[in-house]
C-alpha cells in the first residue's frame, strides 16, 4: 500500500480542488491520501464525492499552534467535523486569517513592493488565505523567484520584514481537542529547521506526555540525518512515525507519494480514531 497522509487542496493554500487532488492521488498510484487542508474541513464533501475506486480517503486538518514563541503545525486525523470545541478553535484561527494577511500586504507596500490586497484574494479564492497566497504574488510582481523564497527574513518567514502573527492554538489544547473529537495527532515536520524555529526535543517529549500519537518523519523538509534523529526520539517516546508528502499542487516542488507512511502505522492511526472512518473510493 502507498500511504500519503499530509495533501492540501484549493480549501486552503494548495493549487488543486478537492476532487482534483483525489483524482491526481490515484493516478500517481497511491491507496490513501489524507486531505489536511489549513483548519478547514471545507474540501471534505467535494473530494467524497469524487473519490476514485481503489482509492481510500483520510478526512484530517493541520492545524495552526504556537508554544513559547515557535510556529508548529499539528496534523489532526480522523475527527469529529462537527465537534463544537475543536470547530470552534478551527473558526477562531481561520477568522483571524483575513486581516493577518491584510496587514501582511500593508507591510509589502510600506517596502514598496506593489502588491494589492485584491489580488491576493484573488489568488486564495474560496481557501482560507494565508502567507502561500501572498508568496505567490510576490512571485508574479518578480519579487522572488519561487514561492519558498519568500519564506525568508527579507519577506514573510516567522519574524520577517512583513510578517504578521495570526491566532494559533497551544499545542497541548489542540491534542485536547484532537483526542476529544475522537481524532489522531500527529505533530507535523518538527525539525523543518529551514521553515524557521523549531521545537526542542524536550517539547516533543512533553507533548508526547500530552497525549500526541505521533511525528511526521519523512518530509521533504527532513534530511536523513534528522530523520534518524526523529526516529529514535520516537521510539523513545512511543511515538508513531508518519511519511507524506505536504503536497500542495504546482505551489510546491513536492510530488503526491514523495514519501509515505508505513501501512501498519496506517492501521494503528485508524485503529485509534473514534470521530471518523476512513471513506472507500466508489467511483466519484
Amino acid at each position: 500500500m502507498r500511504i500519503d497522509l499530509h495533501t492540501h487542496s484549493t480549501a486552503s493554500d494548495g493549487t488543486d480542488t478537492p476532487a482534483e487532488l483525489v483524482r491526481n492521488a490515484a493516478t500517481a498510484g497511491l491507496d490513501v491520501v489524507a486531505l489536511t487542508d489549513h483548519d478547514t474541513v471545507g474540501g471534505y464533501a467535494e473530494a467524497t464525492r469524487a473519490l476514485p475506486s481503489g482509492l481510500t480517503l483520510v478526512t484530517g486538518a493541520e492545524l495552526s499552534c504556537r508554544l513559547n514563541g515557535v510556529s508548529l503545525h499539528m496534523l489532526a486525523y480522523l475527527f469529529d467535523p462537527a465537534e463544537p470545541e475543536l470547530a470552534a478553535e478551527r473558526e477562531l484561527v481561520r477568522d483571524d486569517r483575513v486581516p493577518r494577511a491584510q496587514a501582511m500586504v500593508a507591510k509589502l507596500r510600506e517596502l514598496d513592493v506593489p502588491i494589492t490586497w485584491e489580488r491576493v484574494a484573488e489568488i486564495a479564492g474560496d481557501g482560507a488565505v494565508g502567507r502561500p497566497h501572498i508568496a505567490t504574488a510576490l512571485v508574479e510582481l518578480g519579487v522572488v523567484e519561487s514561492v519558498s523564497d519568500a519564506f525568508t527574513q527579507d519577506w514573510l518567514a516567522d519574524g520577517g520584514r512583513a510578517h504578521v502573527e495570526k491566532h494559533e492554538s497551544d499545542p497541548f489544547e489542540a491534542i485536547r481537542l484532537i483526542k476529544g473529537a475522537g481524532g489522531v495527532a500527529v505533530f507535523a515536520h518538527p525539525l523543518a529547521v529551514k521553515r524557521g524555529q523549531c521545537l526542542p526535543e524536550s517539547a516533543i517529549g512533553e507533548l508526547a506526555a500530552a497525549g500526541l500519537d505521533g511525528i511526521e518523519v519523512d518530509h521533504m523538509d527532513h534530511d536523513e540525518d534528522t530523520r534518524a534523529r526523529l526516529r529514535g526520539l520516537a521510539a523513545d517516546l512511543g511515538l508513531l512515525t508518519t511519511g507524506s508528502s505536504d503536497y500542495h499542487g504546482s505551489r510546491k516542488t513536492c510530488r503526491l507519494g514523495e514519501h509515505t507512511t508505513d501501512p501498519e502505522v496506517y492501521g494503528e492511526i485508524v485503529r485509534r480514531a473514534t470521530g471518523a472512518f476512513p471513506v472507500p473510493g466508489a467511483g466519484g
